[in-house]
C-alpha cells in the first residue's frame, strides 16, 4: 500500500520510527504511516516486516492507570508521535481511542480492558510447580471478540485514524476464525467495509457471525499444485487491487504487531504488581503475530528499564504442521555451520547472535527466506485449528527472539493438545479451545524434557474462547 503523506519537517524528531525488519528501510519524511514495507518487490526474497522502532531516550514506559490499553500505552504507538506532531494533544488522541472503543463494544458488548494474569490456579500443583508464581495464566478468552486477535486490528484501526487514512479504502483479511471475527467487530465499528477470504470447511457459525457483521465472504478452493493457503493468495491479489490489509500477518500488516504489544505490555505491568517475573514464556504460533508481538513487548519494556531481564521464549506448533520450528533448525543449523559453533545448545546460540559476527548472518538470513521458509507441503490438520497457518509469516522475528532468550520452538501431538486443554479447562474454569491452550500442550513437554524446572515461574497465554464443540478442521484462525 501507499504510505499516507505528512511533512517531512514534523519527523525529523519523532521518539519512534518505522523500520523493515528485512531490507533496513527506514521510513521518513513523506514516507512515515504504512502497513507494508514500501521497498518490497514480487520474488525479492527479503523478509519485508515494517516494525515501529522506539527510542529509549526519548519514551518512558508508561505509567498511566488507565483500564484501557490502548490508551494505557498510546506514547508507544507510532502513530501517538505522528499525531502529536501534525498538532494533535495528547487529549484529542485519547478521545479518538476512547471514540473508536465505545463503537467496539457498541457491536461486540465490550470495549478493550486489560485482561487477567490468573496465579495460584490448581495447575500449579497438577503439574507439579514449586516456585511462588508456578503457572502464571494471561486470560484472553474475555477480550472483545473472545480472542487476543481483536488488539492487533484495533491498534491497526487506532494507527489508521491517526495517520489520516482514507476512510473508503477496503479492508481484507484472510481468516475463517478469529481473526476473521475480531477484523469484522472492529471493520463495523469503524464502519469500514471488510471483505473475509475464507476456505469452503469454515466453521458456519463463524460464518453466520461474519454475515451479520456485514462483512462481504468470498470462498476460496485449493488448486491443485498451487502450494500455500489459497485465502492468503486471494488476499494478496485484493491488496495488490489497492485493499488495505486488515490482518494479523505481520509481512502484510506490521502495525497488528504494535496492537498486539498491548497484551505483552499488560504483562510488563501485571508482574510488576505481584512481584513475580517469568523464567520462561511460552505462545502456541500460527503466523506468529502473537509470539513476535509478546517477544517485542518484552524487548521494549526492557529497553525502557521496566524490566531487569527477559524470559526465554518457547513457541509451541503442531505435529500437523511445523514450519516455524524447520526454519529454526535450518537458521541454528546454518549459524553452527557459519560461526564454528561447537556445542549449539539454547545458551550457546543466544551468545552467538549477540555477537557482530551472528548479527550479520541474522542479517542476511533475512534475505534468504526461501532458504527457510515456504509453504508446508500437505494440507494441515489438527484439534488446534488456529495455529495451522501454513507459513509463520512473522518467522524472522519469532525465530531471533528465541535465538537472543535461550528458548526453542516445540511441536506437541494431538494427544498432548487434548490433555492441555482438558486440564486448562477443568482446573481454570476457563472455557478456552484447544488453539488457546495450545501454550499449556508445550509446557507440558518442556516439563517432561527438564527444560521448565519445578521452582521457575512460567507464563502461558489462553488466547481464544471455543466456539463450537467440533475440531480437527484443517484451516488456521
Amino acid at each position: 500500500m501507499s504510505p499516507m503523506a505528512v511533512p517531512a519537517s514534523t519527523t525529523a524528531t519523532l521518539p519512534t520510527a518505522l523500520v523493515c525488519a528485512g531490507c533496513g528501510t527506514r521510513l521518513g519524511g513523506d514516507e512515515v504511516i504504512a502497513l507494508s514495507c514500501p521497498a518490497a518487490r514480487p520474488g525479492d526474497d527479503i523478509d519485508h516486516v515494517l516494525l515501529r522502532e522506539i527510542d529509549p531516550a526519548l519514551v518512558r514506559f508508561p505509567a498511566d492507570p488507565d483500564p484501557n490499553p490502548f490508551v494505557r500505552y498510546r506514547t508507544l504507538l507510532h502513530g501517538y508521535h505522528l499525531a502529536r506532531a501534525r498538532g494533535r494533544s495528547d487529549a484529542d488522541v485519547i478521545a479518538l481511542i476512547r471514540r473508536l472503543d465505545d463503537a467496539v463494544a457498541a457491536v461486540d458488548g465490550r470495549g478493550f480492558r486489560a485482561t487477567p494474569l490468573l496465579a495460584g490456579t490448581p495447575l500449579d500443583g497438577l503439574l507439579g510447580f514449586e516456585a511462588p508464581g508456578g503457572l502464571l495464566v494471561k486470560d484472553e478468552t474475555g477480550n472483545v471478540s473472545g480472542s487476543h486477535k481483536a488488539r492487533h486490528l484495533f491498534g491497526t484501526l487506532v494507527e489508521l485514524e491517526l495517520g489520516d487514512a482514507p476512510a473508503d479504502r477496503p479492508l481484507a483479511i484472510a481468516s475463517c476464525g478469529n481473526a476473521a471475527l475480531a477484523a469484522a467487530v472492529v471493520a463495523r465499528a469503524a464502519g469500514r467495509s471488510l471483505s473475509v477470504f475464507i476456505p469452503p470447511d469454515a466453521d458456519a457459525n463463524v460464518v453466520e457471525r461474519l454475515t451479520s457483521l456485514g462483512a462481504s465472504i468470498e470462498i476460496c478452493e485449493r488448486q491443485p499444485g498451487i502450494p500455500g493457503d489459497p485465502t492468503y493468495h486471494r488476499l494478496a491479489e485484493a491488496l495488490a487491487c489497492g485493499a488495505l490489509a486488515f490482518t494479523c500477518q505481520g509481512n502484510l500488516n506490521g502495525l497488528a504487531i504494535e496492537g498486539g504489544e498491548t497484551l505483552g505490555y499488560e504483562l510488563v505491568d501485571e508482574l510488576r504488581a505481584s512481584g513475580h517475573r517469568f523464567d520462561h514464556l511460552v505462545v502456541q504460533v500460527g503466523g506468529g503475530a502473537l509470539a513476535a508481538s509478546c517477544a517485542r513487548a518484552f524487548a521494549d519494556a526492557h529497553a525502557l528499564g521496566a524490566i531487569a531481564d527477559l524470559p526465554r521464549l518457547h513457541t509451541v506448533q503442531t505435529q500437523g504442521a511445523f514450519p516455524l520450528r524447520r526454519a529454526y533448525r535450518r537458521v541454528t543449523a546454518r549459524l553452527v555451520r557459519r560461526l564454528g559453533l561447537s556445542n549449539p545448545s539454547p545458551a550457546a546460540l543466544r551468545e552467538a547472535v549477540a555477537t557482530a559476527s551472528g548479527r550479520e548472518e541474522l542479517a542476511w538470513i533475512a534475505r534468504h527466506r526461501s532458504r527457510f521458509m515456504w509453504p508446508w507441503e500437505t494440507e494441515p490438520h489438527s484439534v488446534a485449528t488456529g495455529i495451522l497457518d501454513d507459513e509463520t509469516y512473522d518467522w524472522m522475528a519469532v525465530v531471533t527472539a528465541m535465538l537472543e532468550t535461550g528458548g526453542e520452538p516445540i511441536v506437541v501431538d494431538e494427544g498432548t493438545l487434548t490433555r492441555a486443554n482438558r486440564l486448562a479447562v477443568e482446573a481454570t474454569g476457563i472455557d478456552v479451545d484447544p488453539t488457546g491452550s495450545a501454550g499449556l500442550a508445550g509446557v507440558l513437554t518442556l516439563l517432561q524434557r527438564g527444560v521448565i524446572g519445578a521452582d521457575e515461574t512460567v507464563g502461558v497465554l489462553f488466547t481464544g474462547i471455543r466456539r463450537t464443540a467440533g475440531g480437527g478442521g484443517a484451516r488456521p484462525t
